[in-house]
């Protein structure tokens, strides 16, 4: 999320949601193919936004598209690639973007006498970058799940009802959710939605989804639920329902920046998307399970009801050494998580046994549940 090269906050903000790191490359100005196949949607980073400032309006516009296109590769490769590769994105040789681009299409723009601003979809040769990252070792995955429906909900407090709030919904459509690995389509609260389903939702009961999946005609359809602490200064947002990977429930809770919180909201979403492409591309690159050793696993977990699951989770979270612990599917009696823990499995296993927790591998997988 980092940005090095921003004219001002708000310039920073437009790459976040791009997730884009900015970075020299030659310039290529072409038209955005029309043939390529939708099979390749995911190789398009889209509604990218761009900004230079140079002693001309050429020079700048020349400026953004140059930087715009290396910073937009450089989120297609977070896109594809597992976050467990990423240091190795990092290390790769530097990639003149200019030589694998495909072409770009502007969707908005505007410029003065020094400056160039614009939102564009970025093409990349699918085979040139496939080739690459082959030719490198690194993994990727590059088919798109099924497209999930997603509403947008905002509730001014715990006691508050779920209401569609313009501003929330606003940021997500300033994703680019098309080319998404996890794609997204944005759907406001049906009126036959009780705000008991959303609730039971949201605390975990699973069995709520087949409210959501009545009304709106879809067995992937998720509430993405953000709530404003003025007491704490956060933000918290609840993921809960299903997607292509399976039913799951996430609360992550985000500082409000005083002096910008829409910034605040707009981050909450870039990490909520990434979330539903990290649960993907984990499933893919595991084949559903994870073999002993290996510091990223995906554990099958067993519990007798819900005040169980929630003491496991305590227990989970408390243990040292646990990182990026996410639930890739949660029913009424059993979830599967995904975490890292650098010491490997055999190591966790020990680390849990302390927290009266038992982890044992059965058949090549790794159940987890209490002692």
């Amino acid at each position: 999320m980092t940005d090095t090269a921003r004219f001002s906050k708000a310039a920073g903000r437009r790459r976040r949601r791009a997730a884009g790191l900015p970075a020299a490359a030659a310039l290529l100005v072409l038209g955005l193919a029309g043939g390529a196949s939708a099979a390749d949607d995911v190789f398009t980073v889209g509604n990218y936004p761009v900004e230079a400032r140079a002693d001309n309006a050429v020079a700048a516009k020349e400026k953004a598209l140059s930087d715009g296109q290396q910073a937009a590769l450089r989120s297609l490769l977070k896109r594809i690639v597992p976050v467990t590769a990423y240091a190795r994105i990092r290390q790769l040789p530097v990639i003149k973007a200019g030589d694998i681009i495909e072409g770009y299409k502007v969707r908005s723009e505007r410029n003065s006498a020094t400056d160039y601003i614009a939102n564009l979809d970025f093409a990349f040769q699918a085979k040139a970058v496939r080739d690459m990252l082959r030719r490198e070792g690194i993994p990727f995955t590059d088919e798109q799940a099924s497209a999930v429906t997603l509403i947008p909900l905002w509730r001014a407090g715990s006691a508050g009802p779920p209401q569609d709030d313009a501003a929330w919904s606003n940021v997500w459509k300033g994703l680019d959710l098309v080319h998404a690995l996890t794609p997204v389509k944005l759907q406001v609260l049906k009126k036959e939605v009780r705000a008991d389903t959303v609730n039971a939702l949201a605390s975990g009961d699973g069995a709520a989804i087949r409210g959501l999946v009545a009304a709106y005609g879809s067995e992937l359809v998720l509430l993405a639920i953000a709530e404003r602490d003025l007491a704490t200064k956060r933000l918290n947002v609840t993921l809960t329902g299903r997607d292509a990977v399976g039913a799951f429930t996430l609360q992550r809770s985000y500082r409000i920046d005083a002096a910008d919180p829409a910034y605040t909201s707009e981050l909450a979403a870039v990490v909520s998307l990434g979330i539903l492409e990290g649960r993907w591309k984990a499933i893919k690159a595991r084949g559903g399970a994870a073999a002993a050793g290996e510091t990223d696993l995906l554990i099958a977990v067993q519990f007798r009801g819900m005040s169980e699951w929630q003491d496991i989770s305590r227990r989970l979270g408390a243990t040292p050494g646990v990182e990026e612990l996410e639930v890739a599917g949660l029913s009424a009696r059993g979830a599967r998580i995904t975490l890292r823990y650098l010491e490997g499995a055999e190591r966790l296993a020990d680390a849990l046994g302390r927290q009266g927790l038992s982890l044992r591998n059965v058949g090549g997988n790794w159940v987890l549940g209490l002692r």
